[in-house]
């Protein structure tokens, strides 16, 4: 295994469609159907379609943790539950079939104990050093701190590159421990920033301030339909998204970082890693109700993927990196196949 993802807070996403959502009437289900959820999760279901190596670690309790675990098992995706009391929760994601709307309803999640919170710790500090990357994704468990989130994040042993694309309090206090990379949309760059953002310069400029002051070394903004902004001190990139018809927006920003992981762990060049994540975010939309990117549409968006370099003077200066520091870019003349595996240098430690 060389990516290792951390979901806190799994679920399973059932979604299904009704002919129109309307109150006080029973209204009949098509099209149900159960998947795996969670970000991290999600994460490495996406690493593993696209033929990366990928341990997904988990809170598992109750039934619905036990449906969880053969959903994975049935899919294929390597896993390693943490056990907790509480129970795994449900998400639900309704699709009114007359207007294309879709209504997302999403549970707190069981409270983990001090004791469970331990034994996470202790499991993140067994990674070896095989891991080159460990992402934690998706909410925190109902009534987590973010300082208990911040002793597990300092749990990753020196030299494993850390991910986070959380929110809020947990997306703050990683960029106050400094981590490898993160992701936020618009709206969660603007939160942690504390400013509304308006224009490409003001979201820009937040991104920078991030990579100046030591809190990541690099963020890529989800841009949705507008693709992503990477951020780093040698690079500013504007990624468009390629054209696709939207059928469900559940699951594209975990389906970005899955598929920007699997191509930094084969070694590819940062700014194609993004090139990639942008072809699965849009590849994602495409899919019905719960289901994440798929290979082949992945592969296919991939070559479609426009991109814009800007200059990254204002960039000079930066603080220290917080994790090792960034390997060298060079610019492949044609892009790399998402199926070819490329051995990857040795990571920094």
């Amino acid at each position: 295994m060389t990516v290792v993802t951390v979901t806190l807070n799994p679920c399973i996403d059932k979604a299904f469609s009704v002919d129109r959502v309307v109150p006080d009437r029973k209204l009949a289900g098509e099209r149900v159907r159960e998947d795996p959820g969670g970000g991290g999760i999600n994460v490495a279901r996406v690493i593993t379609r696209l033929g990366g190596d990928a341990l997904a670690l988990w809170s598992a309790g109750g039934e619905t943790g036990r449906r969880l675990a053969r959903l994975l098992d049935a899919e294929g995706v390597p896993h390693e539950a943490i056990p907790i009391e509480g129970q795994v929760r449900e998400n639900l994601i309704i699709t009114d079939a007359s207007t294309g709307e879709q209504y997302r309803f999403g549970m707190p999640g069981p409270t983990l104990s001090e004791a469970e919170l331990a034994r996470w710790a202790e499991r993140l500090g067994r990674l070896p050093p095989s891991v080159h990357y460990v992402a934690f994704s998706g909410s925190l468990p109902g009534g987590m701190s973010a300082q208990s989130f911040e002793a597990l994040l300092r749990a990753v042993p020196n030299g494993i590159r850390v991910v986070v694309d959380s929110k809020r309090e947990a997306l703050r206090r990683a960029l106050e421990t400094g981590v490898y990379l993160v992701k936020p949309n618009l709206h969660e760059l603007g939160e942690v920033r504390e400013q509304g953002l308006a224009g490409d310069d003001q979201v820009e400029q937040a991104a920078r301030e991030i990579i100046e002051t030591g809190g990541a070394e690099v963020v890529l903004v989800s841009l949705g339909r507008g693709g992503a902004l990477l951020v780093a001190a040698n690079r500013i990139e504007r990624f468009a998204s390629p054209p696709v018809p939207i059928r469900s927006k559940v699951g594209a920003g975990d389906s970005m970082v899955g598929a920007v992981l699997a191509a930094l762990d084969q070694g590819r060049p940062l700014a194609d890693a993004a090139r990639l994540g942008v072809a699965a975010g849009a590849a994602a939309v495409m899919s019905e109700g719960t289901e994440l990117c798929r290979r082949e549409d992945t592969e296919r968006l991939y070559r479609s993927v426009r991109s814009e370099r800007k200059s990254t003077k204002s960039v000079a200066g930066a603080a220290p990196p917080a994790r090792p520091p960034l390997p060298s870019e060079p610019t492949p003349s044609t892009p790399q196949p998402t199926g070819a595996r490329i051995d990857p240098p040795p990571p920094s430690r």
